[in-house]
């Protein structure tokens, strides 16, 4: 009997029994406790094998000592500790209350189990067809692969050799046919925790939690016991991530915000959860990160007909048009010249924090090779290239990466020897004279050095020499002061 009970009623030592049974019974005890519910309370008194537990009733609970020790059998809590247990008995002396029914028991126990929704301890021996082998009350019983847990089971082996608490959900032919859920269980404490959740708080509120379990779209988040949160892929990173492990783990704790609260067509909470907004956007600090002119290093996320997405950053991607892809290579398609996770070097062009875009450049990070061009090749130059492609109006022919030069197919028909370049195929090696070359407009004539077909090496001089030596009036002037001689 309490101290307080003593002195509210004035009850001598010898009378304390009598009295407090008389109170107990006259305001009904613990008449609102049932066998089966499940007791919040604050631990008393630890004593030498019992440990008594205010149930908020006239009658205290009492549970064995025995039940709330460790692997190394000291005792997990004190006085004033809460503990959470299940009413398993009383009577006028007491409540008597437990973690769950376990030992050797009979018939009689696994019964009062099954009618008063008890949760029995059983361990789990091994995996058979369909479920587990599950040893209660040294008996042993069956649970469904989908009554060992709420969610869905990956691996049954990691339950293996586990011990669980249970509720018994049929017992028939004298205990030789016993079936246990776990699953039942863990969705009645899901259906009390999310009860209690709802009632404090609401969408917007910012919880933490555990990552329970990854999937392709996203990560489970344990907020409470029996209580879970999903955090799409999408809004776990401001970057893109292909799947969950690529930024989070299992055990990791995060924070998230709650931005939906709802319950499915079997009436379960469902609570959608955002980490991504937690986080600060690197849209915010995009002008002081990057400017105009940067040459700096990206992973290629994504391709479109148009172009390549390249992120600079997690959560800031920028884009390459076919474009400005290359200046050595003809790039049709945008898969043909790179390939999403390939690390690629770019150069910024132009950046709009209020539109969120990023306009980047492939071939100016590389470098453009037409700006010397002038200087490595002079009219007269005799130098070797490999055959691109013909066409009707003449040859393209490679000088070097991003360098190409058109030998026309009217020069090749005055060459005195046009057989060699009229069997030219794409790859071959030729060798070939320059004949003009206009930088600004990247584009470079070839000749083929015939000396028939080209004329004297007036041809390879340059501009102002030749209209000296024409008196001025250039190649044309040229042609018809010749014409006119020799009609002459």
């Amino acid at each position: 009997m309490s101290e307080e009970f003593k002195e509210r009623n004035g009850v001598e030592e010898g009378e304390a029994s009598f009295a407090e049974l008389f109170e107990q019974y006259s305001d009904g005890g613990g008449d609102d406790l049932n066998v089966g519910d499940k007791v919040s309370g604050k631990v008393i008194q630890v004593g030498e094998t019992t440990v008594f537990v205010d149930t908020g009733t006239k009658l205290d609970g009492v549970v064995e000592k025995e039940e709330l020790l460790d692997e190394d059998g000291n005792c997990t809590v004190a006085d004033g500790d809460t503990v959470e247990l299940y009413v398993v008995g009383k009577d006028s002396g007491g409540i008597k209350l437990s973690k769950a029914i376990s030992g050797i028991g009979g018939l009689a126990m696994l019964e009062e189990a099954k009618n008063g929704n008890l949760p029995v301890e059983g361990k789990v021996e091994s995996t058979c067809k369909g479920g587990f082998n599950v040893t209660v009350l040294q008996r042993r019983a069956f649970c469904p692969v989908s009554q060992i847990d709420a969610r869905f089971v990956e691996d049954p082996e990691e339950y293996v050799g586990q011990t669980l608490e249970f509720l018994v959900t049929k017992l028939e032919q004298h205990g030789r046919n016993i079936v246990v859920s776990r699953r039942v269980l863990l969705e009645r404490d899901a259906a009390e925790s999310a009860a209690s959740f709802v009632e404090e708080t609401k969408v917007g509120d910012e919880v933490e939690g555990t990552i329970t379990r990854l999937a392709g779209f996203g990560a489970f988040v344990e907020i409470m016991p029996g209580l879970d949160g999903l955090v799409h892929i999408s809004q776990i990173s401001h970057g893109r991530i292909g799947h969950p492990e690529e930024a989070v783990s299992v055990g990791q704790k995060v924070r998230a915000k709650i931005t939906k609260m709802d319950h499915d067509d079997k009436g379960r909470l469902k609570i959608s959860l955002s980490m991504k907004e937690l986080a600060q956007d690197p849209w915010d600090t995009v002008s002081s990160t990057f400017a105009e002119g940067d040459k700096v290093t990206g992973k290629v996320v994504r391709l479109a007909d148009f172009g390549a997405f390249v992120e600079l950053v997690p959560g800031i991607d920028g884009l390459v048009h076919v474009s400005e892809m290359s200046y050595t290579r003809r790039v049709n398609k945008p898969a043909d010249f790179v390939s999403e996770g390939q690390e690629v070097a770019v150069k910024i062009k132009s950046i709009d924090p209020i539109k969120r875009r990023i306009s980047l450049s492939m071939k100016d990070a590389e470098g453009d090779p037409w700006m010397d061009v002038a200087d490595k090749y002079q009219a007269g130059q005799k130098v070797t290239g490999t055959v691109e492609k013909q066409e009707q109006f003449g040859i393209f022919i490679q000088l070097e990466p991003g360098i190409t030069g058109l030998l026309p197919k009217s020069v090749i028909a005055r060459s005195e020897n046009p057989a060699p370049f009229e069997k030219l195929h794409p790859g071959d090696a030729v060798e070939i004279v320059i004949g003009e070359v206009k930088a600004g407009e990247r584009k470079i004539s070839l000749t083929t050095g015939d000396a028939q077909e080209d004329g004297d090496w007036k041809q390879f001089a340059p501009k102002k020499q030749r209209s000296a030596d024409t008196g001025g009036m250039g190649l044309l002037g040229a042609a018809l002061q010749e014409a006119f001689d020799k009609k002459k």
